[in-house]
């Protein structure tokens, strides 16, 4: 791994931190929040790829982890994990990494079109996925009631998804070494 990859890694983990400096706001029934933090997986996975992507992502649930209070209102140590929010948490690095993949095998022809597609496939139903397993552990629901819960949130995250969008096709095509750095 280079200097570079480290960096990207790196800058990644603290962009995604950085936007947890936005308040979150907290729905009553599952206790997760919504905030911009999920718009993190979706720039790292768009811009560095799959593999820094994840690890960027991994990073900062290891510093979370740890008890850094990275997350939107300050949160932070392994507590959080094992809340409401775990399973998103943990889809962060997955979704990082499909992103990326799917970026990655098309990067040549790639379209603003083909971008919003791939970032809202490893955003939203992918990270759904994941996250509403775990919300439907955590707080006692059936899957389609969790599924539900969380409908609120799509709404929010089809918005990162457009920001994501014009802001990895804007890096695309700013610096074109980004996807095989």
């Amino acid at each position: 791994m280079s200097t570079r990859d480290i960096v990207h890694i790196a800058l990644f983990a603290a962009f995604t931190a950085a936007l947890g400096l936005f308040p979150p706001v907290t729905l009553p029934l599952t206790g997760v929040p919504i905030t911009a933090q999920s718009m993190g997986p979706m720039l790292a996975g768009a811009i560095i790829g799959a593999r820094k992507g994840f690890l960027s992502q991994a990073l900062l649930l290891v510093l979370v982890a740890a008890g850094l209070p990275l997350l939107a209102g300050g949160r932070g140590g392994f507590g959080v994990f094992l809340g409401p929010t775990g399973g998103f948490l943990l889809g962060w690095a997955i979704s990082a990494w499909l992103i990326g993949w799917l970026f990655e095998r098309n990067w040549r022809n790639l379209t603003a079109l083909k971008a919003t597609a791939y970032i809202f496939i490893g955003g939203i139903p992918a990270l759904y996925l994941i996250g509403t397993a775990w919300v439907a552990v955590v707080v006692d629901l059936s899957y389609m009631q969790a599924l539900l819960a969380n409908a609120p949130f799509v709404a929010g995250d089809l918005v990162k998804v457009a920001i994501a969008t014009i802001v990895a096709m804007t890096v695309r095509r700013a610096y074109p070494m980004m996807a095989r750095a």
